[in-house]
């Protein structure tokens, strides 16, 4: 097979410059085909409303911002762009991200050098390179979880790009030779497709680590400093439909290793997908496919004998995924407030009410791989105050919703290019369907995780979920289910082409068999998994 034509133009485009620097010069709105895919690199990509195509193409922008941690200076700063330059929202991301959406071509220089004055980049975040890592939110300000700033900042400062387009194109930073730029870990072509790190604890599973390409859990010793981390590599979750050759995948554990190796063992497996990942068919270039296919035995001894480290094996403790919203006890006696962000997106009274807490009262803010948004520092005096404001924006503070608190849906329609149907803008009726129909089973008390995508590619991560609808075409979703809230198990498909018409009977049988059927306190996911799809999906066919 020859290669993909993304990888000549990667070759060819001077370290991500391309014809960049002249296109945002032309006073055409739209950026060409070459450019659009190289823009990627920068964190931002081209898109067009599906519906309203009188509207000129829009850039959304996103955030590199490890581990999701910010001030109250830099979230104000992405609020403010927003307003001036975007649609008027935010939107947090599955990775811990912020996007900008809406950015007019003549407007990116603006938005991004604003974003620099706040000392936050795009440069990174999307694109064929390593992506922002994400790690375990702190809002207890735990010691465990606390050591992991520096290893996630480590991380994302040694795999950031050399090449310096990002400075000179959006930037106005000095002019350097691309001939004498060297991406010592990337090489001219970067890697085959994008590349996933997460971090946590061993036991505190609140990142998905297992979908990641790699994950690090970390180890502490006596003392309670960390002293390592297990391994796990080799998780990803896009698909497509029909094609059985693609697949979701969770990641294997390739054993512990000590502290100082993180580095080293991060460099081997990125090296390994880089030399070892297609470049010919970009639907089979992640890293999970190269593991898929030569094999875990070959891929742990590669990494090994590039590392020059021995995995060692321990037994992992067992995972769990403890609540990060409402308000919660820091060790400093300080209080967080974790707010639950339906599909992530940050706007109208919430966007208000977010703006003025933050302006006033100043805390650190981390958002979650839930697209959460976590408030940190909040002194214990000023929680009646805080929760004054937001009344007076019209959105009171409540305890989450089970169901809601840890649902996710990407943005789909009608901006992203890839998305069948809608998944964001219908998460609520959803939602609404799943709660009802517990009801109509009596399963009222009973809750489970929930999530959905407008396409395949899985981006609001629906393969680990209990339950998820999957775009599969113009009017219809995949229905999987028998993933776990701790993001250890793959869900399984029990039906495709389910519509929205139908999927309120599709939940009727799916519920009237887990309160049948079910063991006491036993999870939906679980149960699904013990009955199979086999057991599930004929009658659901037929319904659905």
């Amino acid at each position: 097979m020859t290669a993909s034509p993304i990888e000549a133009l990667k070759a060819g485009s001077r370290h991500l410059r391309g014809s960049l620097a002249e296109e945002l010069a032309s006073p055409e709105p739209s950026f060409s085909k070459e450019a659009q895919t190289l823009v990627k690199f920068h964190g931002l990509y081209q898109q067009k409303d599906r519906f309203e195509k009188e509207k000129p193409p829009v850039l959304m922008l996103r955030g590199r911002i490890p581990g999701g941690r910010l001030s109250a200076g830099q979230y104000l700063a992405w609020d403010d762009l927003a307003d001036r330059y975007g649609d008027g929202t935010l939107r947090l991301t599955s990775r811990q991200s912020i996007e900008l959406h809406g950015v007019l071509k003549g407007d990116l220089k603006a938005t991004l050098q604003g974003l620099h004055a706040a000392l936050q980049t795009t440069k990174g975040a999307c694109g064929d390179v390593v992506r922002t890592v994400t790690q375990a939110p702190n809002p207890w300000l735990r010691r465990d979880l606390a050591q992991l700033d520096a290893v996630v900042d480590r991380l994302a400062a040694h795999f950031q790009a050399v090449s310096n387009a990002y400075a000179e194109i959006w930037l106005d930073g000095e002019r350097v030779n691309p001939e004498k730029e060297q991406e010592r870990l990337f090489g001219a072509t970067y890697l085959p497709r994008k590349f996933k790190f997460s971090v946590t604890v061993a036991g505190e599973n609140l990142v998905d680590l297992y979908t990641n390409d790699v994950g690090l859990a970390a180890t502490f010793g006596a003392d309670r400093i960390l002293d390592g981390f297990f391994v796990v590599a080799g998780g990803g979750m896009g698909m497509t439909h029909g094609d059985d050759t693609t697949f979701p995948r969770v990641a294997d554990l390739l054993g512990w290793i000590p502290e100082a190796a993180a580095i080293p063992v991060a460099e081997a497996i990125v090296g390994v997908h880089r030399d070892e990942g297609s470049r010919e068919d970009r639907k089979r270039a992640r890293l999970k496919y190269v593991i898929a296919r030569k094999g875990l035995p070959w891929f742990k001894a590669e990494v090994e004998a590039r590392a020059g480290i021995r995995f060692e094996e321990r037994p992992l403790p067992p995972w769990r995924t403890t609540p990060v919203l409402g308000w919660l006890e820091r060790s400093d006696g300080t209080l967080a407030l974790g707010l639950s962000i339906p599909a992530g997106r940050i706007a109208g009274r919430l966007k208000a009410a977010l703006r003025e807490v933050i302006t006033t009262f100043h805390p650190g803010v981390q958002l979650s791989p839930d697209q959460d948004l976590i408030l940190l520092g909040l002194n214990p005096e000023v929680r009646g105050e805080v929760e004054a404001l937001f009344l007076s924006h019209g959105h009171p503070l409540e305890a989450a919703d089970p169901l809601a608190a840890r649902a996710m849906a990407c943005v789909a329609l009608p901006l992203c290019g890839l998305a069948l149907i809608d998944a964001e803008r219908v998460l609520p009726d959803r939602l609404a369907d799943i709660r009802a129909a517990l009801g109509r089973r009596g399963l009222a008390d009973r809750s489970l995780l929930f999530r959905m995508t407008g396409c395949a590619n899985g981006c609001a991560r629906p393969y680990t979920a209990e339950l998820a609808l999957v775009g599969q075409t113009g009017k219809s979703y995949a229905l999987f289910v028998g993933g776990d809230p701790e993001g250890t198990r793959l869900a399984f498909p029990v039906a495709h082409k389910v519509t929205v018409e139908a999927f309120p009977a599709a939940l009727d049988h799916l519920f009237s068999a887990w309160a049948q059927e079910g063991r006491p306190g036993e999870a939906f996911g679980d149960f699904a998994t013990r009955v199979g799809a086999q057991r599930l999906r004929p009658t659901l066919e037929e319904q659905a």
